[in-house]
């Protein structure tokens, strides 16, 4: 048996005295969260389209296996090597993005999919984290050495990642990848004259997403105005919580997971709110923000321009990805089919998630000379 004292010098002993735990319980918090919801919500759903009753659970802790093994094994990397993985499954992801334009499946009037034997994988949930850890260099680079073009690359492969998820189309994840580039190049330093040019690009194409996708149009006047579509997920949905009140109905009596066709992705937030109240609700916001927070305190105490920007990012894609679908959920927003971070279903999206967030806990981690040195000449402590 290995032995994680401090004296040892083994990799997991490392690791594990380096590693943000209070993170990693965080995120361990929403794995549990996300099978015992998954539990509650997933038989209804795969009894109506006639499969076994538990098929999304086994799946579910089928996937679970990878991702947490994933999300380890990534977390064990040093900073040089994040950077190098970010980089090989950019291209890579970007490659198979454009495969899907010509020999995915058609889903919804989409070409998001691959299908690989007997797995389907979403190739644009690996792009985004590994899209952020580059922009990320690219900026920190650009502020080190005076004359490197980082933020003309940066913006380049924010022109490719956004172009080819417009060909999909995926409006929703390209909305997600640009608040979140522009929250990095914001932190970078971007200047009025950037604000503004990127402000009114945004308004423009989502303007044209607007006049040429009638599927975004479509969501968009049903969320401006209830009468004119069909908006029955979002009122179902808005019943759940409704009719959960405070405490909740109790584990199994919920409705809506017997009516609604994504209730074990898209709104399982209104399950758990409708079979264990708000106070559930309350609870998983509360874990999310408190990831979400952990990793910008620990950001703060960085030195590294680098490990300061790709952290910050890849915890706001995982932060705003939370509050789009809670918001979805309680009808602020228009509906933009985003999962709810390793709480609903899911197989690629999930892998891709301890993906994420294993160069998050790979980028936090205690590295010697890794932490700012207050004006009182002593480190911050985690």
């Amino acid at each position: 048996m290995i032995r994680l004292a401090r004296t040892n010098r083994s990799q997991i002993a490392e690791w594990w005295w380096t590693v943000d735990k209070w993170t990693l319980f965080g995120i361990f918090c929403l794995m549990l969260i996300g099978g015992v919801l998954t539990l509650a919500a997933s038989p209804a759903v795969a009894m109506r389209i006639h499969l076994p009753p538990f098929h999304f659970v086994y799946r579910q802790l089928a996937f679970l296996v990878p991702t947490i093994g994933t999300m380890i094994g990534v977390s064990l990397l040093n900073v040089r090597q994040v950077r190098r993985l970010a980089a090989i499954t950019f291209f890579a992801a970007l490659f198979l993005m454009v495969l899907t334009l010509f020999v995915g499946p058609e889903i919804k009037g989409a070409h998001r999919w691959l299908q690989i034997g007997p797995l389907a994988i979403q190739p644009s949930e690996f792009i985004k984290p590994s899209f952020i850890v580059l922009a990320a260099w690219m900026f920190a680079e650009a502020r080190r050495t005076p004359g490197f073009p980082g933020t003309a690359i940066a913006l380049a492969l924010y022109v490719a990642v956004v172009g080819v998820l417009a060909a999909q189309p995926d409006f929703g994840q390209l909305m997600l990848v640009t608040m979140v580039f522009g929250a990095i190049f914001f932190m970078a330093g971007l200047s009025w004259r950037w604000i503004v040019s990127l402000a009114a690009i945004a308004m423009v194409g989502a303007l044209v997403a607007y006049t040429l996708m009638p599927h975004v149009a479509s969501r968009v006047d049903r969320f401006l105005n209830p009468d004119s579509g069909d908006t029955y997920q979002i009122d179902r949905a808005l019943d759940a919580f409704h009719t959960g009140g405070f405490f909740g109905r109790g584990p199994g009596e919920g409705e809506v997971k017997r009516i609604l066709p994504d209730a074990h992705t898209d709104f399982i937030f209104a399950v758990a709110a409708e079979e264990y109240g708000i106070v559930a609700g309350l609870l998983i916001i509360g874990v999310f923000s408190f990831v979400v927070l952990r990793t910008l305190s620990r950001a703060m105490e960085e030195h590294d321009l680098f490990v300061q920007f790709a952290s910050c990012g890849l915890v706001a894609l995982f932060g705003l990805q939370a509050l789009i679908n809670m918001a979805v959920n309680v009808n602020l927003i228009p509906a933009k089919g985003m999962t709810l971070p390793f709480i609903s279903y899911g197989g690629s999206s999930m892998i891709a998630l301890g993906f994420t967030m294993g160069m998050l806990l790979a980028l936090t981690r205690r590295r010697a000379g890794s932490q700012v040195t207050p004006p009182n000449g002593k480190r911050g402590h985690a």
